[in-house]
């Protein structure tokens, strides 16, 4: 089998868990902007084709790219990873990963969710803008689950684990 990997990444998550996936199935990687010009010919030569990119507002940023070319690329194992701030068991989480793929992309496509963490310092001033607003819209909430969770991202924090890579490598070697 032979892997390739595609990412983007603001601040490093998601180029942790690239890197982890093409580790475990001896992959190349590729930041997105070094294949985002390549032709159908650059793909052929991979049995399975992953793109990971990290989510924001729950969307998968850059997605559509990926997606535009896996419709041409259905005789491989593909998969999106979504890489997040939030801890898997959120139910923002499954909205995510149900509305990132159309139904007929999901017979061709596999989607993963990989939590990973904040890290504010890393952030373009924009989306530090955005989510220091989102943190104090959920802080001053009357639902005391929110204001927990506007506790717990109004800060820096990882809670990525190579793990969570495991049911994308099988899929990906066709174990699943």
């Amino acid at each position: 089998m032979k892997a390739l990997v595609i990412y983007t990444s603001q601040t490093g998550f998601t180029k942790r868990y690239a890197q982890w996936i093409a580790e475990r199935t001896s992959g190349d990687i590729f930041d997105l902007k070094e294949v985002q010009k390549k032709d159908r010919a650059f793909f052929e030569g991979y049995d399975s084709i992953v793109y990971a990119g990290w989510c924001m507002a729950g969307k998968v940023v850059k997605v559509d790219w990926f997606l535009d070319r896996a419709a041409t690329l259905k005789d491989k194992r593909l998969a999106v990873v979504a890489v997040g701030g939030s801890p898997s068991d959120n139910p923002d989480v499954d909205a995510t990963l149900r509305d990132m793929l159309s139904d007929e992309q999901k017979q061709y496509v596999r989607g993963f969710y990989c939590q990973g963490g904040i890290n504010y310092e890393k952030m373009k001033l924009p989306s530090r803008l955005a989510m220091k607003a989102f943190v104090k819209v959920l802080k001053n909430s009357k639902d005391e689950k929110q204001r927990e969770v506007g506790n717990l991202i109004d800060h820096s924090y990882d809670i990525s684990d190579v793990k969570y890579t495991d049911p994308i490598v099988s899929y990906l070697e066709g174990k699943e």
